[in-house]
């Protein structure tokens, strides 16, 4: 029984390669630069993606944070009140 054409078994004829065509290359793109030029390429791409980023109006950032403010000062409140039951229910149980 023979296999189907571009089955998992039996690879396609163009998808084989000599190795006579085969690029020997050792360590990839990044073998031959030193430690600072990766360094420069590193801080330059941080720059770049930065570029792309959409900052906030100011008066969307002055909604987000009176957003979060008053988030934090609601938490805040919940674990008081809940920290206070706790507490006298703990004197009640152990006196």
């Amino acid at each position: 029984m023979t296999d189907a054409v571009g089955s998992i078994d039996t690879p396609d004829a163009q998808d084989q390669v000599p190795e006579s065509k085969k690029k020997n290359r050792k360590g990839g793109k990044r073998a031959k630069k030193g430690p600072l030029k990766r360094l420069a390429i590193f801080y330059r791409q941080i720059v770049a993606e930065l570029r792309k980023v959409v900052w906030p109006t100011r008066n969307q950032l002055t909604s987000y944070t009176t957003v979060v403010i008053f988030f934090v000062a609601i938490m805040i409140a919940l674990v008081t009140v809940i920290d206070y039951g706790l507490n006298h229910a703990a004197k009640y149980v152990f006196g």
